[in-house]
């Protein structure tokens, strides 16, 4: 695995074209709309890359029977050399990098539904994420079923950005405030004058936005996801902008909300969670 200068990421543009999984993560990372990592084989003509999202999310893609990058891989996946200072989630694409990642972590693959520690070293977890697609005609049956009109619900600005606390929030997904102010959007729920819930474009490329929400611990099971949610989306049918919607399987909460908006589960992929 070799580091690749950022100003070479258009060598990945054309075999990214060709993944046909949710891959708007890795091209923001490849069209530099955030500050990311990409690894590649081979300097001068790669034909294996590995593109790493600053949240932590990664994508293994292309030529999957190169020996010596799966070995490679193999040591960063289960941070041999201490690489990482953090977790990943990585999924790859074809599903023959799927039979070759069994093979390759078969001494140390673990179930997520496995009895063991959370944060075990030397394993690879074994999860699965799935990507949705939109109904717009379910979305319109939840909203005729589910409004508030009592709720405070805003434009979230720069201060609501470095405000908001949590795990999935949108300073991990763009490099600063400003960035996000200038390139992005999202809608923030206020209780009693106290931030709740935000929902905002992880990624905007195209005609896609994909939703990041996040709700502070202390409001959550309130169902104020939902009403967030809904006014991005609103913004998205809007601005003609497809809502894209993917997690993972074992995100009970994230599931019930996407299928509640109206978003229907299409495809489900291995999604590998890389300790630190």
């Amino acid at each position: 695995m070799i580091l690749l200068e950022r100003d070479k990421y258009h060598k990945l543009i054309e075999p990214l074209s060709r993944v046909t999984i949710n891959n708007l993560f890795a091209r923001s990372v490849i069209e530099n709309y955030v500050t990311g990592k990409v690894y590649v084989d081979n300097l001068n003509k790669p034909s294996t890359f590995y593109v790493v999202h600053p949240y932590g999310i990664s994508l293994l893609f292309g030529k999957y029977d190169n020996v010596d990058f799966n070995n490679s891989l193999k040591d960063y996946a289960l941070n041999t050399y201490k690489i990482r200072d953090k977790y990943e989630w990585m999924q790859a694409f074809p599903s023959n990098w799927d039979i070759v990642l069994n093979e390759l972590y078969k001494d140390c693959m673990i179930k997520s539904s496995d009895n063991t520690n959370d944060k075990e070293k030397n394993k690879i977890e074994l999860n699965t994420r799935v990507n949705f697609k939109f109904n717009i005609a379910k979305y319109f049956d939840f909203k005729k079923e589910n409004s508030r009109a009592d709720l405070k619900i805003i434009r979230t600005d720069k201060q609501i950005f470095m405000d908001m606390k949590g795990s999935v929030i949108p300073l991990f997904f763009w490099d600063s405030a400003e960035d996000f102010s200038d390139k992005g959007v999202g809608f923030s729920l206020f209780h009693n004058n106290e931030l709740a819930t935000t929902a905002y474009s992880a990624f905007i490329l195209d005609d896609k936005l994909e939703i990041g929400i996040e709700t502070i611990e202390k409001f959550r099971s309130k169902g104020f996801a939902q009403y967030a949610c809904s006014m991005l989306i609103d913004y998205c049918i809007d601005n003609k902008y497809e809502p894209i919607w993917s997690c993972k399987l074992e995100n009970i909460g994230s599931n019930r909300l996407a299928q509640k908006l109206g978003f229907e589960p299409t495809l489900k992929i291995p999604f590998y969670r890389l300790n630190k």
